[in-house]
């Protein structure tokens, strides 16, 4: 299926779905999987578009442990991290993997072509070949060394990793990362002590990943997913992990939207109303818009309201089947049957739309009987007409046609009169349509009963093969649908009697697998002994390698979701090919030709030894390696069908930190179009709106009364993705109740203890701001989540939750408090969920300071003189009485920044406005302002445009609407722009140039769009030719590849920041460190513990540019300790630094 397309589609209609990922407000979890696959693709070619991209071995390797770092940083799990790459997919999955790799080495093959004939020079090395991300490959043999290295490095040397059971399962172990996944999760529910509250976090981009996820009935589930940006060619990514932002998209909220959408139904069935089976059903009708292995449904697309279609049919004909369609993963033939015939009916309607226009045609054409090129031209009519009135539930618009030669008059019928003519008419012409779509889509010559039976037995067994890979595995490794198309749903009868068997069989070995999916562009990826079998005219098998091949979108609107078609493999003739090479096989080949367990690790400190590197030169031997593995094998996870149930839902009253829920507040729930905002842009179809319901009889509604119940406490806000708050004031827009207490103080007020309260009436410039504040929450709910909260009485101010800190009680006792923001937000108490019991596990075993400040440990110290100097933890047994811990601190050489502060306008880029610029030019201010941004040029003239393709000749230096500039270029200061040297000596070079755009565009200025022809009018002038010439030279120019910043960025210019190296480098020198031993009381010392996490070291700190700053956190993509100076912020929150090390990191 449209991965972005049903991911999207489900977004919008269940506004509150995904969660942007905040640090300090991610849940606990146990179990973190990861479909590796996306992980490999985006660090080894992270955008196709670009012919130019080159990238090593070495880095796409280190990209990828760097990735599984800040993934396994991010969830933190608990109990187990699994990751999965593909192994050898199944035959079913294998006919989409070719046409995927077919289609990618020819979009490669013309973005190459094109370039070229653009004159663009491309490097001499090879580029990166995306098809080699297959099983059996060399390198993924390399990647899969590398990552074994990997996970015995991170288990020796990284806390975190060490109480934790890795999983590897590799491209030598069959099946598709995410089913090996669900195999072991499947395995783990069927364990007798299998605890139901386990916590489980799957990455990946996939949408089918929704449905695995589903098929777990897991109460507590999350996939993690990066932010995908809609609009324009593609959904573009972030490359490096630290700027992505995350997505967690809750399944347990997603089970409870799946409860409302089906709720209507719930007193119409004669049979108990369960959600588990609900989720059952909703995940089958899923697969009916079409998936990896088969095509989808004619006619039904997402994008055209076919889930709302199959949903509300399910609705329809659900009470009339005694029972649910999918059971556990079995089909019910007689059940399916019947939607199928309630469904078919869709059929009808939608050729009921088009029959009017195939009359209209004929009567044109003066042809009476449908052909081919009627169905198309009607089909295309019909999309260009205005949307009809949708149809009545059942009824079916008719179109009536006098048999004159001559004209045809078109009358509307309705198919419930009795009128058998038009009946019959309409029947004949709807087979002869469909006979049309079988004839030129699958090339039959006669469409019989026997031809269409075999294609509904052949749908039929497709969708539980499907059912079963998702809920029980692969049950046949060889089967696969046999066909480029799906056939019509009314076309789907007479199966309730079909009996399915399926033969397990086994997987492909890799390098059959190799040379049933890639083409012949790929044949280098392949041992030498098979190549000629994809290229020779001799080979038997050479037809299913074609150099060209046609697509076919089939209704689609996105050339990456057309049907690629290319012949079918046969399994028999492929194997009888490759036989006689097999003996030719070398020995390293050989050993790549094979299946091979999962690697299950795990860490023991008894245990030392050296792991050597898989590539000493880039990556270091593990010296001391403390890791331990077993290997687990293939069928070890394998769970008998007939022992494969349904888990329970543990209904307790728990709430899991974290984990978004609907329950808690009264609301009623409807489906509406509201044009709820999803991804940065407004949704289309309907939204499943939740609308706070008021509690009449509430006494709650006094603010005095309020403020009894929450001032001082904690309390849950921002419903449905619950956070702990403490709420500080309550007000009613005319009376306001705050806590008095000393600045920076934190103090929760549980059970009797009553909090200081001081009562402020408010004035008029408060009372405006107070309803400000109401008008724009409302607005977010709604705009945002779909939620409608009605009129706000009361708002209560509160500090986010942050984290918890290690404190001293007056015993001499260690317990963690909680720690909150300093910053106070507004909640609207309609909103706030209080006196709920929530689970939170993060219990901690330090309980004095001996466990807190053990001898070894590392501590950070707050206090002066050695403020941010590192130390470690000495013997305090002889001081620990007296509340001190002994550390020797090391004191490191600083650079002397002083005299640069002072001096920093010397090493300053100059800005001036645009006039100062264009005086110096000699063109106008207007020019230096259109030339620093877009321009665009179209192809032709104004008056007769070629096409909607325009090329962008602008500089690009200045972003009005992202409100970013580009540091060293221009810098935004107010609302004026102010531009360097830098632009001016760009301009004069570009004004050299083509001084006749310059002067074109002074005389037009009153345009958005210039043309080419307009520019160059001249018969001998080539306007194409000019403008290609211009986008050359900008893309070959440094200047296209600066990196852009937010204008409210304060960020020092680039001379500075080399001078700042400059004094780093003179202290590394000096290598001046000194050790001091000193005492120390607990509370001026900072320990970097996982549990304290988030936590601000120290609240009162305030950063400044030039700043010095030290990383007080262990496992970090930067090392605990290191030092930096502070060259950008960014709101206050944000830091860019230059480390020791030499190295620029965003933290």
């Amino acid at each position: 299926m449209g991965v972005p397309k049903f991911y999207r589609w489900i977004s919008e209609r269940y506004p509150c779905l995904s969660q942007v990922l905040k640090e300090h407000q991610i849940p606990e979890f146990d179990n973190l999987y990861l479909d590796m696959n996306g992980i490999i693709h985006q660090c080894s070619h992270p955008n196709d578009d670009d012919v130019h991209f080159r990238i090593s071995e070495d880095k796409i390797f280190a990209d990828i442990f760097h990735y599984l770092e800040v993934l396994f940083r991010i969830i933190k799990p608990r109990k187990v991290f699994f990751m999965a790459v593909d192994g050898v997919a199944p035959r079913a999955k294998m006919n989409q993997q070719r046409g995927r790799r077919f289609r990618s080495a020819k979009e490669a093959e013309d973005k190459i072509k094109k370039a070229l004939e653009k004159g663009e020079t491309l490097p001499t090395e090879a580029r990166f070949d995306s098809n080699c991300i297959t099983p059996g490959t060399e390198f993924m043999a390399r990647l899969h060394e590398h990552l074994k290295y990997f996970v015995n490095m991170k288990i020796s040397t990284d806390k975190s990793w060490q109480g934790v059971t890795v999983y590897l399962s590799g491209h030598e172990t069959p099946g598709e990362g995410e089913h090996k996944i669900m195999e072991f999760i499947r395995s783990e529910k069927a364990k007798p002590h299998h605890d139901p509250n386990t916590r489980h976090c799957l990455y990946g981009l996939d949408a089918d990943l929704i449905m695995l996820g589903l098929t777990s009935h897991e109460a507590h589930f999350a996939l993690l997913r990066e932010e995908v940006r809609f609009g324009g060619k593609k959904s573009q990514r972030a490359c490096a992990p630290e700027e992505t932002t995350f997505h967690l998209l809750h399944l347990s909220l997603m089970r409870e939207y799946i409860d409302y959408e089906f709720s209507p139904v719930k007193d119409k069935i004669s049979f108990e109303y369960d959600i588990e089976r609900i989720i059952d059903d909703w995940i089958l009708m899923g697969f009916l818009v079409g998936n990896d292995f088969i095509p989808h449904l004619p006619h039904l697309h997402i994008n055209h309201d076919a889930l709302p279609l199959l949903y509300r049919t399910y609705m329809a004909i659900l009470p009339e089947l005694g029972g649910y369609i999918n059971e556990n993963g079995h089909l019910n033939l007689k059940r399916f049957e019947k939607y199928l015939t309630r469904l078919s009916d869709f059929d009808r309607e939608h050729f009921s739309e088009v029959f009017v226009d195939l009359k209209w045609f004929e009567s044109k054409v003066g042809n009476k009987y449908l052909n081919e090129a009627a169905g198309i031209a009607a089909e295309e009519a019909r999309k260009n007409k205005q949307k009809k009135q949708k149809a009545q539930e059942n009824s079916i618009c008719l179109a009536a046609l006098e048999k004159n030669e001559g004209e045809a008059t078109p009358k509307s019928k309705s198919v419930l009169e009795d009128e058998p003519e038009d009946d019959d008419l309409f029947e004949t012409e709807f087979r002869q349509y469909k006979r049309t779509y079988y004839m030129t889509k699958m090339g039959v010559e006669v469409v019989s009963d026997d031809f269409l039976a075999d294609q509904a037995e052949c749908y039929v067994q497709a969708i539980q093969w499907i059912l079963h890979y998702y809920y029980h595995g692969v049950q046949s490794w060889s089967w696969y649908y046999p066909y480029h198309y799906a056939p019509y749903l009314s076309d789907i009868r007479n199966i309730s009697e079909l009996k399915i068997k399926f033969e397990l069989g086994k997987p492909f070995m890799p390098f059959e697998q190799l040379l049933a999916v890639l083409p012949a562009a790929s044949k280098d990826l392949l041992p030498k002994c098979y190549q000629h079998l994809m290229i020779s005219q001799d080979s038997p098998i050479i037809e299913y390698y074609p150099l060209d091949f046609k697509t076919d979108l089939n209704g689609k609107q996105q050339e990456w979701e057309a049907v690629v078609l290319i012949p079918f493999i046969d399994e028999k003739r492929l194997l009888q090919a490759m036989e006689s090479c097999n003996k030719c096989l070398k020995e390293e080949e050989k050993r790549r030709n094979t299946h091979s367990a999962c690697l299950m690790y795990w860490y023991d400190k008894d245990a030392e030894f050296q792991y050597l590197s898989p590539w000493p030169e880039k990556f270091p031997a593990v010296e001391r390696c403390h890791t331990r593995y077993k290997t687990i094998p293939l069928d070890a996870w394998l769970v008998e069908i007939t022992h494969n149930k349904i888990t329970k839902m543990n209904k307790s009253a728990l709430y899991f930190c974290g984990f978004p829920t609907l329950k808690h507040i009264k609301h009623k729930f409807y489906l509406r179009k509201s044009g709820v905002q999803v991804f940065q842009q407004n949704s289309h179809g309907e939204n499943m709106m939740l609308e706070i319901t008021a509690d009449e009889n509430s006494k709650e509604q006094m603010v005095e009364n309020v403020a009894s119940l929450v001032l001082g406490k904690p309390v849950f806000v921002n419903w449905p993705h619950l956070e702990e708050a403490r709420v500080v004031a309550v007000s009613d827009g005319e009376t306001k109740l705050y806590l008095e207490e000393p600045h920076g103080t934190q103090k929760l007020y549980m059970g009797n203890a009553v909090p200081p309260t001081k009562v402020a009436y408010i004035g008029d410039k408060e009372q405006s701001i107070w309803l400000k504040e109401v008008q724009g929450i409302s607005e977010q709910y709604q705009r945002r989540k779909g939620i409608i909260i009605h009129e706000t009485s009361i708002v209560v101010y509160a500090q986010l939750l942050t984290g918890n800190r290690y404190q001293l009680n007056q015993n001499g006792e260690v317990y963690l408090e909680k720690q909150w923001s300093k910053q106070v937000l507004p909640f609207v108490y309609q909103t706030v969920v209080k006196d709920i019991k929530a689970f939170d596990s993060r219990f901690s075993n330090i309980k004095t300071l001996d466990d807190l400040f053990p001898p070894g440990s590392t501590a950070f110290m707050l206090g002066s003189p050695y403020y941010g100097c590192m130390g470690e933890v000495q013997d305090s047994r002889d001081v620990i009485t007296e509340g001190r811990i002994r550390v020797v601190f090391n004191i490191p050489c600083e650079p002397q920044l002083d005299p640069l502060i002072q001096n920093q306008h010397k090493y300053s880029v100059k800005y001036n406005p645009a006039y100062i610029l264009a005086s110096r030019l000699g063109v106008s201010g207007y020019l230096v302002s259109r030339f620093t941004g877009s321009i665009f040029i179209g192809r032709g003239s104004k008056k007769n445009p070629h096409g909607d393709h325009k090329a962008n000749v602008g500089l690009n230096l200045k972003f009005n609407k992202k409100n970013e500039e580009v540091p060293g270029y221009t810098k935004k200061v107010g609302n004026e722009w102010m531009y360097s040297s830098a632009v001016e000596q760009l301009l004069a070079e570009y004004l050299e140039r083509v001084p006749e755009l310059f002067n074109y565009i002074a005389k037009n200025s009153q345009e958005d769009i210039f043309y080419e022809d307009d520019i160059w009018p001249g018969e001998d002038e080539n306007g194409a030719e000019k403008v290609q010439e211009i986008v050359a030279w900008l893309k070959a120019h440094p200047v296209s590849a600066l990196s852009r910043s937010s204008c409210d960025l304060q960020i020092l210019d680039a001379a500075i920041v080399e001078k700042i190296e400059e004094e780093i480098e003179k202290c590394k020198q000096r290598k001046s460190n000194k050790k001091v031993r000193v005492t120390v009381k607990p509370h001026l010392l900072y320990r970097p513990l996982e549990q304290q996490n988030g936590v601000v070291p120290d609240r009162d700190a305030e950063y400044r540019l030039f700043d010095r700053v030290v990383n007080v956190r262990e496992n970090f993509s930067v090392p605990v300790g290191l030092r930096g100076t502070i060259i950008g912020i960014k709101g206050g929150n944000i830091f860019f630094l230059i480390l020791a090390s030499m190295c620029s990191v965003a933290v």
